[in-house]
Parts: structure tokens; sequence; C-alpha cells
């Protein structure tokens, strides 16, 4: 096998001793491998293979996932760069993901669970989703930070006068009752909070970022080779185990990397009768494709639908989009 990349990796656990450590790719015969290395003082090596396979863009996928983990957990490397990205921690927002750090580390957790609480009965009350609300992470601002006025409040990433003026009474209320410890501006975070830990802390980041790829491109080659051995929907809703409507999703991510889906709409379609994909072909050339709600109600009016009946018609109208979005491409590529 030819070793192509090695990086040497270290770790300092505070003892006398490093933990040392190499990351590797090798190619032999069309296949890549991947590996990590553990070195112990004494010499003695321990391998742990993370890849064996043909694909590069899937051991690109492994290789910053799992090299993720390895940097959360301490390690670094001798040659920076290695996941071939400008490192966040050097970017405009700095500072902003120090606050977001240190909040994460060091927030109120009983302070977190009655804003999540707050947060989810606001969200009944208005028929909305909780994210709509506020996110986890400006509730976690909150808590960690305690903020008391609203000036205070207007100085946490992520909260403008908007939501100030709409939800900030509701949480100085909270804040208000608790003693605090720290106060505003927040400079001091910056001094307070060790680089290590804040690098430890952005990896993890990395770390469920790049887990989300690789999961993503797995999935991706898996309905690729469905489709292209004619399963159905439901054949890989079995495979997956992912519901029909993550897998249209996922379809229309599919279409926009430029892949080709048509055999797989093809036959989901192929029940449907031509004069109603004829009508919502229509109704998005009239309305557009942006919202589906305004095609549904334009094709089937105030039509009741049978039990599931309308999960399916959704369905329709997305597998129809993706048609009527691969021919509007085509056609703007054309010109």
């Amino acid at each position: 096998m030819q070793i192509v990349f090695m990086n040497q990796m270290s770790r300092n656990d505070g003892a006398s001793d490093e933990n040392s450590a190499q990351v590797w790719v090798g190619e032999e015969e069309g296949m890549w491998r991947l590996g990590w290395r553990d070195i112990e003082p004494d010499g003695y090596a321990q391998d742990d293979d993370w890849y064996e396979g043909s694909s590069w863009q899937e051991l690109l996928c492994v290789y910053r996932h799992r090299l993720a983990m390895k940097l959360s957990e301490g390690y670094r490397p001798v040659i920076e760069g290695i996941f071939h990205e400008p490192e966040d921690s050097k970017g405009k927002n700095h500072a902003a993901l120090k606050l977001q750090c240190y909040s994460e580390l060091y927030g109120s957790e009983e302070l977190y669970t009655e804003l999540c609480a707050w947060r989810r009965r606001k969200a009944a009350a208005g028929r909305k989703a909780p994210y709509f609300i506020a996110s986890n992470r400006v509730l976690r601002l909150i808590s960690a930070f305690m903020p008391q006025t609203e000036e205070e409040l207007l100085q946490l990433p992520g909260i403008g006068s908007n939501k100030a003026a709409e939800h900030g009474a509701d949480w100085i209320e909270m804040t208000s009752k608790l003693e605090r410890t720290t106060a505003f501006p927040l400079d001091w975070v910056f001094r307070q909070l060790k680089e290590e830990e804040f690098l430890s802390w952005l990896y993890k980041q990395k770390e469920h970022k790049y887990k989300q790829e690789l999961e993503n491109y797995r999935m991706s080659r898996t309905m690729l080779m469905g489709i292209a051995d004619g399963l159905t929907l439901d054949q890989l809703s079995q495979n997956t185990e992912m519901s029909r409507r993550d897998l249209v999703e996922h379809l229309e991510g599919l279409e926009k990397e430029g892949y080709d889906t048509e055999l797989l709409i093809r036959m989901e379609l192929e029940s449907m009768p031509d004069t109603e994909q004829s009508a919502i072909w229509k109704a998005f050339e009239e309305l557009g494709d942006t919202f589906l709600k305004p095609v549904m109600q334009r094709v089937y009016g105030q039509e009741p639908a049978a039990e599931g009946g309308m999960e399916q018609r959704y369905e329709r109208l997305r597998l129809i989009r993706i048609r009527f979005r691969r021919q509007h491409f085509e056609k703007r590529d054309a010109v």
C-alpha cells in the first residue's frame, strides 16, 4: 500500500508524556484506506482502520468526521489546515462563537429548562414551531448571561430589536429573579474562556456537521443505487428506514445536485391521471413553485381527501415540482 497523506498528531493530558498519533490515507490497486495510529511513549503502536473502499468522496466524509472527533478530544495537528477550509475560530464570527461556546459550557441548566418550557407554551399558543419563537442557541445565551434589560438583551448574538420587543419582557422577568455573578458588556468572556477549551468545543461542532454530511452522502448513494435498480419509494423506505416524506425531500436535494431521479418519479406518478398532472403543472406555471399550498388549493379546491389522501397529494405535488424545476433550469441553461 502506498501512503499518499499523513499528519502527525499530539495531545497533552497534563501528564509528563504527550500522546502521539498519526492519521493517514493510503491507496492500493484503486482501493482507498484511511486510518488512525496511536503511538505510546514506549513506541508501541495501535491501529484503528477508519475506511476501506473505492470512493474518494466517502473517504473524505469519513476523514472529516472521525478527525473532528479526535480534535474535540484534544488532539492537535502538526500541520494546520487539515480540513482544507477556513478555520471558523479565525473568521468574522469569532466573538459570537466564543459567546455561544461559553453559554453551552457554563449556562444555567435550570434557567435553560425554564426557557424551553416557556417556548413550548408560546409555540402552542401561536400554533408555531418552537424554533420560530427562539432557537436553542438564543436560549442558551440567555441562560448563561442572564440579561436583565433590553439593552443587555441586544448584546447577545441572534437577538435583534424585533425579538427583544416581542419576547424581551418575558425573558427579563425570568432572569431578573435570579442572582447573576457576571456582568455586561461581555468582553470578559474572551479573556476567561481558555483557547483549548474553545477549540475542543469548536471541533465538536464540526464533528456533528461532518457526521451529517457523511450520513447524507451514504443516503444519497443508497437512493441512487435504488433508483438505478428500479425500486419504489416504499421499497426505498424499507431499505433506509426513512419515511416517504423524508425520501422525497432527499430526492429534491439530489435533483439540485444534478442527479437524474426521473425513473423513480415516473414510477410513482404512473397511476396518476394525466389530466390531474396537467392541472398541477399549469398551476405551477401560474402561481410559481415556491409554495405548495396555493397550488393545492388551485387544483383541488375544497375537495376532501380520503384518509391519507392529503399526504399523498402533497407528495405528488413535490414530485411534479421536481420535474417542473428541472424543465425550467434546462430552458434557462439553453438560452
